[in-house]
C-alpha cells in the first residue's frame, strides 16, 4: 500500500513558506507579520513532518515592531543555504522606526542569528537571494512599476549583491511584471538553475483567491526571461469559492536528495462558507519537469489533501504535548506574543509551574504589546482549555481566555471584578469592526476558588464558551458564537485567528497579576462544513 501524506503539513497561520535543503534536512520559514518572535523556522527530514527549531527573530533588538499596525510587520522571507551559511533575507513593511529588506544569518538554523542588515537601494518587498554557480549572488524582489498601468501593477527586480558589504552593486534588472497581461502584484519571485537554464517561479494574481503561481525561464540569470505558454502553472481561482483549497500560491522549489522536485505553497481552507479562520497555510505538491517547465501536482493540476509520500524515509518527530504546564525555564515555540515588547510582561520563574502575566493596561485593541500570549489556530474544529488564578483588585482589571484575529477582531472570555468591587464576574464580549459589545455575563459564586477553568469549544464556526470552578463540572456561558467574523474574508488583513492568555487593566495602571497553570489545545482533523 503506497504510504500518503496529508495536507497541509503546516496548519494554521503559516503563510508564505521558504524552504531549503542541506544534505538529508530541510529548513523552512514563514511569515509573522506584527507577531513577535519573528520568522519561526521548521526542520524535516522528508518535507512532510516538521518540527519548530525557534525563530530567526528572536530577540526584540532584532525586531522594532512595537506600534505596528496590524498586518504590517514581516512579510514572505525567504531561507538559502551557501557555503557553510545560512541566509534569511525578508522585509519589514510599515514599521515605526525602521522598514525595508534586510538580511540576517547563521551557521546553525536554530540560532542565534545575526541582527539585520537593511539593505539600501533595495525598494519594495518580497526578497529572495539566489547563489549562482560562479560564485556571484543575486538580489530578487517585487517593487512597484517604474511607469503603473494600474492598482497593483508591480513588477520582479534583480540586482547583484555583495556579501562581503552586503551591498547591492552594478545594474539593475527588471525581470517580468507578470506572465498574463494585467496581472496583479508580481511578488515572491525565486530564482533557480536547472540543467543550464535559469527559471523565475513568482506569484500573481493577489494573496487571495486569485493567487496563482508563474514561471519564466532564461539562458542567463538576467534575463530576458520567457513566461511557460502554459502560464499559471498553478491556481486555483477557476475552480469556485466552494471548493475544499482555495488561493493556491507563493511556492518555492525543492529538489530532494532523491532528486524528486516538490512545492511547497501557501493555500486555504474555507469552511462555514468561504470563511477561512486558520489563515493562508503552508501546502506540499509533487513536482515534475516535461519540456523544460516544471508541472505542479502532475495529471491533476490542483494541489491535494492528499498524495503519496515524498521517496524519503519516513522522519516523524515527538509528538508534542496538548497542554502546556509552563514547567519549562523558556516558553514553548508555539507561543507568540503582539508586537515586540519593551520589556517582560510574563514570568515563569515568579510563580513556578505557572506562567504569569502582568496586567497591563493595554488591550488587545491597541496597536501595543498588550498581555498576551497565544498560539495559532490550527484545526477548524478544537478546544482549549486553561486555569488561571486571578482576583482583581479593582474595576477594569480582567484576565482569561481571548481568540484574536487582530485589533479590531477579537472575543474574549475573561474574569473581572464585579458591580460592587467584592466580587468576581465572568464577561464574554467580541469585538467586530471596531465596535465592541458584551454578550453575556455571570456572577462567579462568592465562594468560588480564585482559580477559574476556561474553555472555548469550536466546532466548525459554532463556538461555545465554558466555565469551572470545580474541575471537570463546565458551565456554559452565554449563547454559542458565530466565528465568521474572525475570518480575514470579513477582517482582511494578511493573518489567522490567535487563541491564548490575555490580562489587561483597560487604560489605568496595575500592580496585579494572572497566573495561568496550564493551556491546554486539541485538535480535530476533519473539516466540518
Amino acid at each position: 500500500m503506497t504510504r500518503r501524506f496529508r495536507n497541509p503539513v503546516l496548519p494554521g497561520f503559516y503563510p508564505d513558506p521558504s524552504v531549503c535543503r542541506v544534505g538529508e534536512d530541510y529548513y523552512l520559514v514563514n511569515s509573522t507579520f506584527e507577531y513577535f518572535p519573528g520568522l519561526p523556522i521548521h526542520h524535516s527530514r522528508d518535507l512532510v513532518h516538521w518540527r519548530p527549531l525557534g525563530y530567526v527573530l528572536d530577540r526584540p533588538e532584532q525586531l522594532p515592531l512595537q506600534g505596528i499596525r496590524p498586518s504590517g510587520g514581516l512579510y514572505a522571507p525567504t531561507i538559502r543555504y551557501h557555503d557553510g551559511t545560512f541566509y534569511v533575507v525578508c522585509t519589514l513593511v510599515d514599521g515605526t522606526s525602521r522598514s525595508g529588506n534586510f538580511v540576517v544569518t547563521a551557521t546553525d538554523p536554530a540560532g542565534p542569528w545575526s541582527s539585520p542588515h537593511y539593505l539600501e537601494d533595495a525598494p519594495g518587498f518580497d526578497p529572495s537571494l539566489f547563489f549562482d554557480d560562479d560564485g556571484r549572488v543575486w538580489f530578487t524582489g517585487s517593487r512597484p512599476a517604474a511607469e503603473p498601468e494600474y492598482e497593483g501593477h508591480t513588477e520582479i527586480w534583480m540586482r547583484e549583491l555583495d556579501l562581503d558589504t552586503m551591498r547591492l552593486v552594478g545594474e539593475t534588472f527588471v525581470l517580468t511584471s507578470g506572465a498574463l497581461r494585467g496581472a496583479i502584484w508580481a511578488e515572491g519571485p525565486h530564482v533557480y538553475k536547472v540543467d543550464g537554464q535559469y527559471y523565475l517561479v513568482i506569484a500573481e494574481g493577489g494573496t487571495g483567491h486569485d493567487h496563482a503561481v508563474t514561471v519564466h525561464r532564461a539562458d542567463t540569470v538576467t534575463g530576458p526571461y520567457q513566461g511557460n505558454p502554459r502560464n499559471p502553472v498553478l491556481t486555483h481561482r477557476h475552480l469556485g469559492r466552494e471548493h475544499p483549497i482555495v488561493g493556491t500560491g507563493h511556492g518555492d522549489l525543492i529538489q530532494t536528495q532523491t532528486g524528486e522536485w516538490w512545492m511547497v505553497l501557501l493555500a486555504m481552507r474555507p469552511y462555514g462558507g468561504y470563511f477561512y479562520n486558520l489563515g493562508r497555510e503552508t501546502f506540499l505538491a509533487p513536482v515534475t519537469w516535461e519540456e523544460g517547465w516544471p508541472v505542479v501536482s502532475p495529471g491533476i493540476g490542483q494541489v491535494q489533501h492528499h498524495y503519496p509520500f515524498p521517496d524519503l524515509p519516513p522522519s516523524p518527530w515527538p509528538t508534542q504535548p496538548a497542554c502546556d504546564h509552563f514547567d519549562a525555564p523558556v516558553l514553548a515555540p508555539q507561543w507568540n506574543m503582539l508586537r515586540t515588547p519593551d520589556e517582560p510582561f510574563w514570568s515563569l520563574q515568579e510563580r513556578p509551574g505557572h506562567l504569569r502575566l502582568r496586567v497591563q493596561p493595554w488591550t488587545l485593541a491597541d496597536w501595543a504589546t498588550p498581555s498576551f500570549v497565544g498560539r495559532r489556530q490550527q484545526h477548524p474544529s478544537f478546544t482549549a482549555r486553561l486555569a488561571v488564578d486571578f482576583t482583581p483588585a479593582k474595576p477594569g482589571e480582567y484576565a482569561g481566555l481571548a481568540l484574536l484575529y487582530n485589533s479590531d477582531f477579537h472575543l474574549c472570555l475573561l474574569i473581572g471584578a464585579g458591580a460592587d468591587t467584592t466580587g468576581r464576574t465572568l464577561r464574554l464580549t467580541r469585538r467586530a469592526h471596531g465596535v465592541e459589545e458584551t454578550i453575556a455575563e455571570q456572577v462567579l459564586p462568592p465562594d468560588a476558588p480564585s482559580r477559574i477553568l476556561l474553555a472555548a469549544e469550536a466546532r466548525g464556526q459554532h463556538l461555545a464558551l465554558s466555565y469551572a470552578v470545580e474541575p471537570e463540572r463546565w458551565h456554559r456561558i452565554g449563547p454559542e458564537v458565530d466565528t465568521r467574523f474572525l475570518s480575514p474574508s470579513v477582517a482582511g488583513g494578511f493573518t489567522g485567528v490567535y487563541v491564548g492568555m490575555y490580562a489587561t487593566s483597560t487604560g489605568s495602571p496595575s500592580d496585579s497579576v494572572a497566573d495561568f497553570d496550564w493551556f491546554e489545545y486539541q485538535g480535530q482533523d476533519h473539516t466540518p462544513a
